[in-house]
């Protein structure tokens, strides 16, 4: 008989289909049932010796939530009989409802129940108890999960052992991941935590990775990748870490409509094995990362989400680097312009413009999902600019070398990194949020930097109609230094913000095309974010997980506040 060996994880969803990804272990038939009649069945594929499926559920009803169970082979193996939490429901909204969008990142592998968790209490199982507790209350009806779903190179202590029992930890990669096999211990190690593994069962989520998923600082520069290229083991952990977040993050990412339409999935699908098929992907992946788009678009009613990839897509040449390639970058434009006629001329904003402003454009919340942030400190931001002034010769060799490794060291590669990149996005975001039909609201969400805030820009001579905001949440769980905590606290300063200024001359840098200041944080702690998006109003709150003192844990409320 078949077992389930992870998940199910409810992903997609719209007013009336869902997906639901399983991996099992062994080959089989997956079925999911939901309580109204509505069905779907798919056949497992394998990778790798491991078998999973993507089940599309159609004829579900607007507005209602349903419980589902999970067959495997027409045997029940979700819910489990001794389960301690609710039903799992798959849930869909109307499209005139509002949209609750919960986001974070960075989320290291919690401890087994009652070991000791050195990093606190995990915000994911803090939002799973609490909806568990109280079924019927509001919940989120997506969750963002931007980036660090896993850590191939920050393992724990039990899958340190593990690995040391199926090869040496001597030879590199040491006690990092070195193959696929050994990243499926990570998404079982992360997705099988009870608490996590039901709430991804009934709250639909969507996933972009970051740097942590495959290597820290992974694609910072051209001469980091020459160096890792170099070494015997990058290229198996590189190929297995695109392949695993294909299976394990990407693919529940896409509509059914998309994955009816997705070649890479008809052909795993149609062979008995797909290892090489998708191997194959990877590889072609690695050689040419503009042939592949990992970043994606979902619409909630009158809220649009483009997730974008800011890892892979990066040119890394000196002379042009770029945060997005120049097709990813055409890519993004397209889909925050897609109804609006092109967009409004940035700059030209006035009065009567503002009137036209109350137009109904394509969608009234723009949310812009990368996991790294946009707007950074001050003296952050304009170290990380003349970073890539020095690598780039601006101030000749020495400076260059020398700036390459500041750049590795300081982990120098967010938006400020890319100044055409930064620059560029700022246009955009203007763009989209001026003139006729423009949002209430753009928002870039964003993790990576292990702490949360907020932070508004302003363009020198432009009025944007829609209030625009850079909202960063991280961890979910995880940890930051005390210098690290204090570094980012003086980097908002004023004084931060006066030597940034100076560092930058030394730079040659061009001032930044737009300005911005901190109206919320930083709080540090396991945290997660919730955007409340309803007709053209939005509220943002930020609640951490606490320790209370009978051993239970708990949300507690941050700040909560309406961004529009």
């Amino acid at each position: 008989m078949a077992g389930l060996r992870l998940g199910p994880l409810l992903r997609y969803t719209d007013g009336s289909c869902a997906t639901v990804w399983v991996e099992s272990d062994r080959p089989c038939t997956a079925e999911v049932r939901c309580a109204d009649g509505a069905t779907g069945t798919s056949r497992t594929f394998q990778i790798a010796g491991h078998h999973y499926a993507l089940v599309a559920v159609s004829g579900l009803t607007p507005g209602t939530a349903t419980e589902y169970e999970v067959l495997l082979d027409g045997a029940r193996v979700w819910p489990p009989p001794d389960s301690r939490f609710p039903p799992s429901v798959i849930a869909t909204s109307p499209a005139d409802a509002g949209t609750r969008i919960a986001f974070g990142s960075c989320r290291w592998a919690a401890p087994p129940a009652g070991g000791h968790d050195p990093v606190g209490p995990d915000a994911l199982d803090t939002l799973s108890a609490r909806i568990a507790a109280d079924p019927q209350a509001a919940r989120p009806d997506v969750l963002l999960l931007l980036g660090d779903q896993v850590y191939a190179d920050e393992i724990s202590d039990a899958t340190r052992r593990w690995i040391a029992g199926r090869r040496g930890l001597a030879d590199p990669p040491g006690d990092q991941v070195a193959d696929y096999e050994e990243y499926t211990r990570l998404y079982y190690e992360s997705w099988l935590d009870p608490e996590v593994r039901w709430l991804l069962s009934t709250v639909p989520s969507c996933m972009i990775f970051d740097d942590h998923d495959v290597i820290d600082d992974w694609n910072t520069s051209e001469a980091w990748l020459a160096d890792m290229r170099a070494t015997d083991w990058w290229r198996e952990r590189l190929l297995s870490g695109l392949m695993s977040y294909w299976v394990y993050q990407q693919l529940g990412n896409l509509s059914p409509a998309e994955l009816a339409a997705d070649p890479l999935y008809a052909a795993v699908r149609d062979v008995p094995d797909g290892t090489d098929v998708l191997r194959t992907f990877a590889a072609r992946a690695d050689a040419d990362p503009a042939s592949v788009r990992w970043s994606y678009r979902r619409d909630f009613g009158r809220v649009r989400l483009l997730m974008v990839d800011s890892r892979a897509a990066r040119v890394l040449k000196e002379d042009r680097r770029a945060m997005l390639d120049p097709g990813e970058a055409a890519w993004l434009r397209d889909q925050v312009l897609d109804g609006r006629g092109g967009g409004a001329q940035v700059g030209t904003s006035t009065e009567g413009a503002r009137v036209g402003a109350d137009q109904e454009g394509p969608y009234d919340h723009l949310l812009i999902g990368t996991s790294l942030p946009w707007l950074l400190p001050h003296l952050v931001h304009d170290v990380e600019a003349w970073n890539a002034a020095m690598c780039a010769g601006e101030r000749g060799a020495r400076w260059a070398r020398l700036g390459e490794r500041i750049r590795r060291g300081a982990d120098l590669e967010h938006w400020s990194a890319f100044p055409s990149s930064f620059d560029a996005l700022a246009d955009l975001i203007a763009e989209a949020g001026t003139g006729p039909g423009a949002p209430a609201t753009v928002s870039v969400l964003s993790g990576d930097v292990h702490h949360a805030y907020v932070a508004e820009p302003s363009w020198p001579g432009r009025a944007p109609d829609a209030h625009v905001a850079q909202l960063t949440c991280s961890p979910v769980h995880n940890s930051v230094p005390l210098s690290i905590r204090l570094g980012f606290r003086f980097g908002w300063s004023a004084l931060a913000r006066a030597l940034g200024r100076r560092v930058a001359r030394h730079g040659r840098c061009a001032e930044p095309a737009v300005g911005w200041r901190r109206t919320g944080g930083p709080w540090f702690g396991n945290q997660i974010m919730t955007l409340t998006l309803r007709g053209r109003t939005a509220r943002l709150r930020l609640e951490q997980a606490r320790a209370e003192r009978d051993g239970t844990t708990a949300l507690r409320m941050i700040t909560d506040r309406d961004l529009a």
